[in-house]
């Protein structure tokens, strides 16, 4: 097939760092630069059978980096992430030449606090955004992001050292991972609950009061869908919630509904 380059340019893949067999992330260069805002997505496509199949990826990187750099997760019946999880090093994906997204940090809100809920890979934009302040961005007076991130086990902490770094470094920002299946990883002295199970316990701990408060949920659907239910009981406005699902759920079969 032809893909059309008004539309697409090649990216090359410079550099590839596996995190567990299942996690990975990549570092690439574009023909020409993207603009992008620190939460936006980047459309990527690998070309098989004679079509190109694509999806939206949160981008990791900031603007202010010369490199793309993005988060996967091998689905093994997925469309896509099996060839992508298949390429190195110096092998070139196809890449839209504009970015999309909305998921971008709200700060015409006039809140100080923005509180950061991710599942695994959905920790992607968190990453562009924090970064985005520590390579020298302006950073609003009084701002403080917050990101809680959730997994099985600890060594789905793929940017845990980064995060941690920031955290120790810079007053304006704090990580908290979280791991929800500790009897898997025995090693684990941290926090242990899933994100919404976090997310209350650290509202009151670190002041984080509605009128104050622009909240974000991003990666598992049944996560976020849990989290606007704690965010609502706790007075937030739907205004003041953002939401990045990464995957619609299937809905269930009719046997399934009347089982």
């Amino acid at each position: 097939m032809a893909v059309r380059s008004d539309k697409f340019q090649r990216i090359e893949i410079v550099r590839r760092k596996d995190h567990s067999a299942d996690l990975w992330s990549i570092r690439a260069r574009a023909e020409e630069r993207l603009g992008f805002k620190p939460g936006q997505y980047a459309t990527l496509g690998v070309e098989s059978e004679g079509k190109l199949i694509q999806r939206a990826y949160s981008i990791v990187s900031s603007p202010a980096e010369e490199e793309l750099e993005f988060f996967f997760e091998l689905v093994p019946q997925g469309e896509l992430t099996p060839l992508l999880h298949e390429l190195r090093e110096g092998d070139t994906i196809w890449m839209r030449r504009q970015s999309r997204g909305l998921f971008t940090l709200d700060l015409a809100s006039g809140h100080a606090n923005h509180f950061l809920l991710c599942t695994v890979t959905g920790v992607a934009p968190y990453v562009s955004m924090a970064r985005t302040f520590a390579l020298g961005g302006e950073v609003p007076r009084g701002l403080r992001l917050v990101v809680i991130q959730a997994a099985s086990r600890s060594w789905e902490f793929a940017y845990r050292e980064e995060l941690d770094e920031l955290s120790q470094k810079f007053a304006w920002f704090r990580y908290i991972p979280s791991v929800s299946r500790p009897w898997e990883d025995s090693d684990w002295q941290g926090e242990v609950g899933r994100v919404e199970d976090i997310a209350r316990k650290h509202f009151d701990a670190l002041g984080l009061e509605p009128a104050t408060t622009t909240a974000y949920l991003c990666g598992h659907p049944e996560m976020i869908e849990k989290c606007k239910g704690v965010f609502k009981r706790r007075g937030f406005s739907k205004e003041f919630v953002r939401e990045e699902i990464y995957w619609v759920p299937a809905k269930p079969s009719r046997d399934e509904v009347t089982a």
